[in-house]
């Protein structure tokens, strides 16, 4: 599974025997792969300051969950004709995100544990707040660009009312220039193609014989030319439409036609210029916000392992990977079990989830004996 569990219990004597069994447990159950989570001894301040980073720890988890999971997105936007190459790109200090989170170290030289608690909050906080922002700029450049061309093919790909034709008609189509004719665009349905070749010439007085050919078709017609005398053009549309025939309005302009082509080249042109160095970006980024997410992990484990057991310091993490969803359940009913006697009314209430705990703000499915935090590595889902 793609779910990990980042609990922690007393570092006490009693409580590291209770992290045995249950390593004991979970492991002859094949219930959960559990690994030690290494966390810094940071300088813990006050209690009331311990009170307000928890907050602010949790509203940057919550933060930090959102952007990496945007930027996951982004990867698959951008990768739109590789999808199936998305998850390699999704990288942390170049390893996949698993192997990252169950061999996790703490980067002292960019989180100093030595700062205080609020330093090292606040240096992630302004991180990924930077990230955001140029996640904003660079994305949304690519996606009018992509968004225009994307518009542009949707044309390209529409029926043949309403399609483009900037791609399909040419100059020697048409007789262009001339004070008496005029090339006319017209419709016919797949069905009717034998029925126009031999009508087309009398719908209408002054049609130019032989003067019609297919130029485009798809699945349901096909697109023919025909030249006329312009001085029966209002006629020759009438009679055309009374055989299922329908005159596209069309007027040969050759600069424009040009200008859309050259349009479509420039587009295609800066998309595939901005392609490199923007999935490079994301790539880089991505690590390096996806890490900093789980930093923050470590720090809420730390913040509410101090405010529940107290001090001195003395914990031990423990990350737990669940190893089927089906197991879940029983997962965690072995952990209340072992830890129940960490908090006697959480662990009863486990059994009640309509009871309410009192003092506690959080809603009391969130909450366990055991200090408990979830990391989901779906970011795609």
């Amino acid at each position: 599974m793609s779910e990990f569990w980042l609990i922690s219990a007393p570092g006490d004597k009693e409580n590291l025997q209770a992290l045995e069994r249950l390593n004991t447990v979970t492991s002859k159950s094949n219930l959960s792969y559990n690994t030690k989570f290494a966390i810094p001894d940071f300088k813990v301040g006050t209690l009331d300051s311990l009170v307000g980073l928890s907050d602010e720890l949790g509203k940057l988890d919550t933060f930090a969950e959102s952007l990496i999971k945007r930027m996951a997105q982004s990867v698959v936007e951008v990768m739109e004709d590789a999808k199936g190459k998305v998850q390699e790109n999704l990288l942390a200090n170049g390893v996949d995100l698993t192997s990252f989170v169950t061999h996790f170290e703490w980067d002292m030289a960019k989180y100093p544990a030595k700062q205080p608690l609020p330093s090292v909050v606040d240096t992630l906080a302004k991180q990924l707040a930077q990230i955001e922002t140029d996640l904003k700029g660079r994305t949304a450049a690519y996606s009018t660009l992509k968004a225009t061309l994307d518009s542009l093919n949707q044309k390209a790909k529409a029926n043949l009312f309403t399609r483009t034709l900037s791609d399909i008609v040419n100059k020697d189509d048409f007789v262009l220039d001339s004070e008496y004719l005029v090339t006319l665009l017209v419709i016919v349905p797949t069905q009717n193609y034998i029925q126009w070749q031999k009508t087309y010439e009398s719908l209408s007085d002054m049609v130019v014989p032989r003067s019609t050919k297919l130029i485009f078709e798809d699945k349901e017609g096909g697109l023919f030319t025909v030249t006329l005398f312009r001085k029966v053009i209002d006629d020759f549309k009438a009679r055309a439409k009374e055989n299922k025939f329908m005159v596209r309005e069309f007027y040969y302009d050759e600069k424009e036609i040009t200008r859309e082509r050259e349009e479509m080249t420039r587009l295609l042109s800066a998309k595939k210029q901005q392609y490199g160095p923007l999935l490079r970006w994301l790539k880089v980024n991505f690590s390096e916000a996806f890490i900093a997410w789980v930093h923050i992990k470590a720090l809420r484990v730390f913040v509410e392992s101090v405010l529940r057991y107290g001090l001195p310091v003395n914990f031990q993490a423990v990350l737990l990977q669940p190893q089927k969803k089906s197991s879940i359940k029983r997962l965690r009913e072995v952990l209340n079990s072992v830890f129940k006697h960490l908090d006697e009314v959480a662990a009863a209430s486990m059994l009640d989830a309509a009871m309410d705990i009192p003092g506690l703000q959080l809603n009391n499915q969130d909450y366990f004996p055991y200090v408990y935090f979830r990391i989901d590595l779906s970011l795609l889902d």
